[in-house]
């Protein structure tokens, strides 16, 4: 049996705004940077300093058009998709190699409010839908003690 899994997971923010572009076919696509931070810090970073790693990343199509709308630089995104390695032969002749993350998701990781007051361009609206903390919406559950009817 061969197994053959893809599959990345990535939280971080933005480094820059995202330009929404279209292929000569009308597909619309998007490139943009994210920073996430390392979870632990290394003994050589400057007074402490958390350190990031940089991932690029592409969208298509619809997903594409989301990110394009909703996110701007430094926001905070939470995307699922794949690494994908690429290599060419630039103009040198040098051979070239790219790992990039293709976005098949991308999700709010901040409520709308957090968002407002990140840095955006002035004049910008959002029209990202304002959603309940989790808490808020999370269900009541009542406690059941009947641990002697397991079978096991």
């Amino acid at each position: 049996m061969s197994l053959n899994l893809n599959k990345v997971i990535l939280a971080g923010r933005m480094t820059a705004d995202p330009e929404l572009k279209q292929t000569q076919t009308g597909i619309a696509v998007v490139s943009f940077t994210i920073a996430v931070n390392r979870r632990f810090v290394s003994r050589d970073s400057q007074q402490g300093q958390p350190e990031a790693d940089f991932f690029r990343v592409t969208a298509w199509r619809s997903t594409a058009e989301f990110i394009a709308k909703y996110f701007h630089k430094g926001s905070a995104i939470c995307i699922t998709g794949s690494i994908q390695n690429r290599q060419w032969i630039d103009q040198q002749g040098q051979k070239r190699y790219s790992t990039d993350i293709v976005a098949d998701e991308a999700n709010f990781v901040e409520s709308r409010n957090a968002q407002d007051t990140m840095s955006a361009p002035a004049g910008d609206v959002y029209a990202a839908p304002a959603y309940a903390s989790p808490a808020a919406s999370a269900p009541k559950f009542e406690e059941i003690k009947t641990d002697d009817d397991l079978p096991f």
